[in-house]
């Protein structure tokens, strides 16, 4: 089976919006939040440099909307770096032209592969999320599917074949991509499909695990991992995936929309969020500073 990270050109409108709605800025202190900065920028590790990571992520951007192969995502970034007269040598390391100035280390071939793939499985999955969204009143349930071949992870594998509902909390965090190069998907199944199928709520269980330390503290960092005991063994995604793609991406459009309604005039904004409070998954994207915000405005 190819890597589903080059289904795009099934349905990439959805995909697309989810680099739409990435921001480039990357702090410092980045890796203290972890799951959170990579809910809304997939940070590139061995860039600190927000110009150098917006530019991978414009090319990205650039080859989710033309279906683009890697090579052909390589080469624009290549082409992007240049023009700023950075250069991305063999062995990864990424250079500034004029002061020598190492920018960035670790870049190679195999990296940005990695990087190609996971990023555009993240995407797509995103968008599968908010069309499976659309869908739940008449495919309420979902099933976990892995491509279970010899490079299908272990507890990838244990997921294989379960079915939640779609409002279950499970999904939250073992919604796919779990890892790097994870070509596990979910698939939506109607009420007589999966009603005999559904598992109920699983005990989630979070743990804490170290991911180094923070060059720039010199403390250590820690990450979060969430899952399920499936035949005894604890089933999570790998640190940094802790979080689900798609709902992400439906919060950040949702921060976007009540952030341009603030700035409206309230009577322009009241009407416009009425409307979008009908949308019961516009609804559930807002956190609760934004859904007291709206309330109050509405009561207003």
């Amino acid at each position: 089976m190819a890597d589903l990270g080059f289904a795009f050109g099934l349905e990439p409108e959805a995909a697309v919006k989810y680099f739409e709605g990435l921001g480039y800025h990357i702090p410092p202190d980045w890796d203290v939040k972890w799951n959170e900065a990579q809910a809304k920028a997939r940070a590139v590790a061995g860039i600190h440099r927000q110009d150098i990571v917006g530019e991978f992520h414009a090319a990205m951007y650039e080859a989710a909307k033309s279906g683009k192969s890697f090579e052909a995502w390589r080469d624009e970034v290549q082409g992007r770096l240049k023009a700023h007269d950075w250069h991305l040598l063999k062995e990864g390391d990424i250079v500034d032209g004029d002061s020598g100035e190492v920018l960035g280390r670790g870049i190679t071939k195999h990296r940005m592969e990695t990087i190609f793939r996971t990023q555009m499985q993240s995407a797509y999955m995103a968008g599968r999320y908010a069309e499976m969204m659309d869908a739940v009143d008449t495919h309420p349930y979902w099933e976990y599917v892995a491509v279970n071949d010899e490079r299908t992870r272990e507890t990838h594998r244990l997921l294989h074949g379960s079915v939640y509902a779609a409002d279950d909390p499970v999904w939250d965090s073992l919604y796919p991509p779990l890892d790097y190069r994870c070509r596990c998907r979910v698939r939506p199944l109607s009420r007589s499909r999966g009603a005999d199928r559904v598992k109920p709520n699983p005990q989630l269980e979070t743990q804490t695990v170290d991911i180094g330390v923070n060059q720039y503290t010199g403390e250590e960092r820690h990450a979060q991992r969430t899952g399920i005991r499936i035949n005894g063994k604890f089933v999570a995604p790998n640190a940094g995936f802790n979080a689900n793609q798609g709902k992400a991406m439906l919060s950040r459009m949702a921060s976007v929309a009540v952030d341009k309604a603030q700035a409206a005039h309230p009577d322009i904004a009241r009407v416009a969020l009425r409307q979008m409070m009908g949308n019961e998954r516009f609804k559930s994207s807002l956190n609760a500073a934004q859904l007291a915000w709206v309330l109050q405005l509405l009561r207003g």
